[in-house]
């Protein structure tokens, strides 16, 4: 399964907003330049997961995103449903239907396999994405500085 560049780049605001403690919470402009994505998909990005109720972004001075409560403790696997939307791994259905589809037992393995990829994402939550190494590898992204060790 191969996630869209979409659910990539939320997943990556998110594990930077998780690591923003003690300094001015980032704009939208920033997170971009930190994680090399086009703006205009960044803001995108932002806009869904405070949509979700997962970020706050707050306009002036003084303002920039940060991540709610339940933006720590989302589900990876929740999210990535959530952002990915429903659908099969390979489509059977589709304009030109295949034409195994009624005695094919692929569908099925790919299924599986899929709800086994969700499992293991199901327990991961955000907070946890950032633990030692990423966190501070974040820290320094963001902040131009190498990380410490």
């Amino acid at each position: 399964m191969r996630l869209t560049r979409f659910t990539d780049v939320a997943l990556r605001v998110l594990m930077r907003l998780a690591v923003v403690e003690n300094e001015d919470p980032p704009t939208t402009r920033e997170v971009a330049a930190t994680m090399q994505v086009p703006y205009t998909h960044t803001a995108k990005v932002v806009a869904k997961l405070q949509h979700l109720g997962l970020i706050e972004a707050r306009r002036g001075r003084g303002g920039g995103l940060s991540l709610t409560g339940a933006g720590r403790a989302a589900s990876i696997g929740g999210l990535v449903r959530e952002l990915e939307g429903p659908g099969d791994v390979v489509e059977c259905e589709g304009a030109t239907p295949c034409p195994l589809r009624s005695a094919c037992r692929l569908r099925g393995a790919l299924r599986k396999a899929e709800d086994a990829f969700y499992a293991s994402l199901d327990p991961i939550t955000v907070t946890e994405l950032v633990t030692s190494p990423t966190g501070p590898l974040l820290i320094g992204i963001s902040s131009g500085r190498p990380a410490a060790d």
